[in-house]
């Protein structure tokens, strides 16, 4: 089963569903849960192709973020680390993966489709730079 269960997120629903597909995993499991959001200085306008993850303009959005995320693996008795990191989604979520030794990488599929497809997005990047297993949950509805 998985030991180290790392799952990104943002501020979407999405990426909630991907949390809580997380949090039972790691449950099952009895792993430990890391939850993962990325930061940059940039604005990204939102709309109906924004990706898996939203841009969180400053860290401390990113740390009250992760707070919140808390709570949903508190509800599956999931007591998750949190880790806030400034750069590119994918980028993050790969290095991380790294630094804790994950077996599992989770994001949501937001952004596999169409033209995100083809100019890449958050999932496609963590499927193919990964170097442990990622599962790709459909969050859509």
């Amino acid at each position: 089963m998985f030991d180290v269960i790392l799952v990104g997120a943002d501020d979407s629903l999405t990426a909630r569903r991907a949390v809580e597909a997380a949090c039972e995993i790691c449950a099952m499991s009895k792993g430990t849960l890391h939850i993962v959001t990325a930061f940059e200085q940039l604005t990204m306008l939102g709309g109906a192709d924004t990706h898996e993850f939203k841009v969180v303009i400053k860290e401390a959005d990113g740390r009250a973020l992760l707070q919140t995320l808390s709570f949903i693996a508190q509800k599956h008795d999931v007591q998750p680390v949190l880790h806030s990191a400034k750069g590119d989604a994918a980028d993050v979520l790969i290095a991380k993966a790294d630094e804790v030794g994950a077996d599992l990488i989770v994001v949501g599929n937001r952004g596999m489709k169409g033209v995100r497809r083809v100019l890449g997005s958050v999932p496609n990047s963590v499927a193919h730079g990964a170097n442990c297993s990622v599962l790709i949950v459909d969050t859509t509805d």
